[in-house]
């Protein structure tokens, strides 16, 4: 049996990775938002005043970057004996796609991004532990809506439709067919799902809701981006305004009802949106059924970060909050499910390493 002062010891070591891990996600945000990973991946091997030059940064800041990089296993140096501003550095053939091509399912850069918004608001953070408040989506600014926008964008144009919704074969007929079906997106964040619905099935329209209005802003710029904007139209509105129901043949909400303060009453509002026969779809985190006190991947570990951070504070801002979090297990879903008067929830056979999808059924 390990000592107590091994075990202290293993984990001192554990705790100096995390330590170490905090540097690299914040040096691959410089490196992500700075553009020097795009750069490196079109134009290496450069020396720090080339990329420095090619990206308008400062030589002296771009040269300690870049020795953090090869020493943290970001990048490679040709040659380290060389003079310092004489090194040329790489960006390993197997890296490009995790950190700088945006259109790979291994796309990771966006997550430092995500995780500078996450901790932007520390101080009210603390605050909201004492009193028990929340914390305002709005404070944590740009960079976790953004983030959370570009992270979530390939898989949106490219399984999505593709996979998720095959799962659901009668619903994949409904949007292929005429009349053009109509359907409905809660939560539409940065538009990206709406997008990559109305690309795969050219007949229908897609109305996205969200309260955030820099979010809806951001979505409407990327469908105008994407020339989707006559069949892809978004919201600052609540999709609970009775004014919309019983208008679409399939309501959605993607990896955002754990962040609902009232997820009941939003589930009833998807209920009341879909018409007869329409379908509605729910996808969240793949976590656990219960709470065992490990993560065996690390999956859900990181949701817990994200909860703490993020996901449980800003739900908390509702008034008599749920106090759901990012670890929304499947019998919450289903209990809140059965509150809003749906009859039952089925789990959709898709194999995904993130997400859990559900059909529920009126």
């Amino acid at each position: 049996m390990e000592t107590m002062s091994q075990q202290r010891d293993a984990f001192v070591d554990r705790v100096f990775q995390s330590i170490g891990g905090f540097f690299d996600v914040f040096t691959m945000y410089l490196g992500d938002r700075l553009g020097f990973y795009e750069t490196l991946a079109a134009a290496g091997p450069l020396t720090p005043p080339e990329l420095a030059a090619r990206t308008g940064t400062h030589e002296r800041y771009v040269r300690e970057w870049l020795e953090q990089q090869t020493v943290a296993g970001f990048l490679r140096v040709d040659d380290p004996a060389q003079p310092a501003r004489e090194r040329r550095y790489t960006l390993p053939p197997a890296h490009r796609e995790v950190l700088a091509d945006r259109d790979s399912l291994y796309y990771l850069a966006p997550q430092a991004q995500l995780l500078n918004g996450a901790v932007r608001p520390i101080d009210q953070l603390l605050r909201a532990f004492r009193t028990g408040d929340g914390v305002d989506y709005r404070e944590y600014g740009p960079d976790l809506r953004e983030g959370q926008s570009r992270n979530n964008r390939v898989m949106f144009l490219k399984q999505l439709s593709q996979e998720w919704l095959a799962a659901m074969p009668d619903v994949l007929a409904r949007l292929h067919a005429d009349p053009p079906a109509r359907v409905a997106e809660l939560g539409c964040g940065g538009g990206y799902a709406a997008i990559g619905m109305a690309r795969h099935f050219p007949k229908i329209a897609i109305d996205g809701f969200d309260l955030d209005a820099p979010s809806v802003e951001m979505a409407r710029r990327n469908a105008a981006e994407a020339g989707l904007s006559a069949r892809v139209r978004f919201h600052v509105r609540d999709a609970g305004d009775p004014a919309l129901a019983g208008q679409y043949d399939l309501v959605t909400a993607f990896e955002c009802v754990h962040d609902m303060g009232r997820p009941v009453e939003a589930l009833q509002s998807m209920r009341r949106l879909a018409r007869e026969g329409g379908a509605v779809l729910v996808a969240d985190e793949r976590v656990g059924e219960t709470f065992t006190g490990r993560s065996e991947d690390g999956f859900e570990r990181m949701m817990y970060g994200w909860s703490v951070l993020h996901c449980l504070p800003s739900g908390m801002c509702e008034h008599e909050s749920a106090g759901t979090g990012a670890v929304m297990r499947p019998h919450t879903l289903r209990e809140y499910a059965m509150e809003a008067g749906f009859r039952d929830v089925e789990t959709l056979p898709v194999d995904h390493a993130f997400f859990r999808f559900y059909r529920l059924h009126a």
